[in-house]
């Protein structure tokens, strides 16, 4: 809530004896302290092929102290990408995020800024609830490379995605959202997150507090 003025001070003095008056500050008092409450408040969705880097963003966004949601983690089921019916099995196809939770999570309060990172295959019911969208990307050998070096486990279901498809997105640039900001992805952890975050400061004319990030 913002400090009150000389002026708010002197305005609220002018009605100490006026029933009507106080009724009227106080309801202008009240409504500057909801609008004060929506300002600052931003939610990101972080998105990606697998491999890009999406867990390791938001386990950094976290050790800096910033709200970051692992969406495959916390919000996804299989399911019916339109319908959000459950499904039997486990496919890359039907991994969703849960609609209902995700709004609600995105409707807090408690936080400045809220990232959630991770894919899924029903982005674009819940896209609306964002004010900012960004992609890592990286380039087929380092995606590759990556995808080499993770364990079974590492995927959902222990089952890894078909390599040549993962190949056709990246050429084709499905299966992630348009419109979204591309992040290099290449660069260390830190640096990515530095990035996401310095496009944040910039697109914001009023940055949230307690972001702290050099940018150039």
């Amino acid at each position: 809530m913002r400090r009150s003025s000389k002026r708010d001070t002197a305005t609220s003095l002018s009605f100490s004896h006026n029933s009507e008056g106080r009724q009227r500050l106080i309801v202008r008092e009240t409504a500057l302290s909801a609008y004060a409450a929506l300002m600052g408040l931003r939610n990101y969705l972080i998105e990606g092929l697998s491999g890009t880097g999406k867990t390791s963003v938001g386990d950094e966004l976290q050790r800096r102290g910033i709200q970051a949601i692992h969406g495959d983690r916390e919000l996804a089921s299989q399911g019916d990408p339109k319908t959000g019916e459950p499904t039997p099995g486990q496919t890359h196809e039907h991994h969703i995020w849960n609609v209902e939770r995700v709004r609600d999570l995105a409707g807090k309060r408690d936080a400045a800024l809220t990232f959630f990172c991770g894919g899924s295959r029903n982005f674009e019911q819940f896209l609306d609830l964002f004010d900012g969208v960004f992609v890592l990307k990286v380039d087929l050998e380092t995606l590759t490379d990556r995808l080499n070096r993770r364990p079974d486990e590492g995927w959902g279901g222990g089952k890894p995605t078909e390599r040549e498809r993962l190949v056709h997105w990246h050429e084709t640039g499905e299966d992630v959202p348009r419109d979204a900001v591309a992040i290099d992805a290449t660069m260390p952890i830190p640096a990515v997150v530095d990035a996401i975050l310095c496009n944040v400061r910039g697109s914001d004319p009023q940055p949230p507090e307690g972001v702290s990030v050099a940018c150039p």
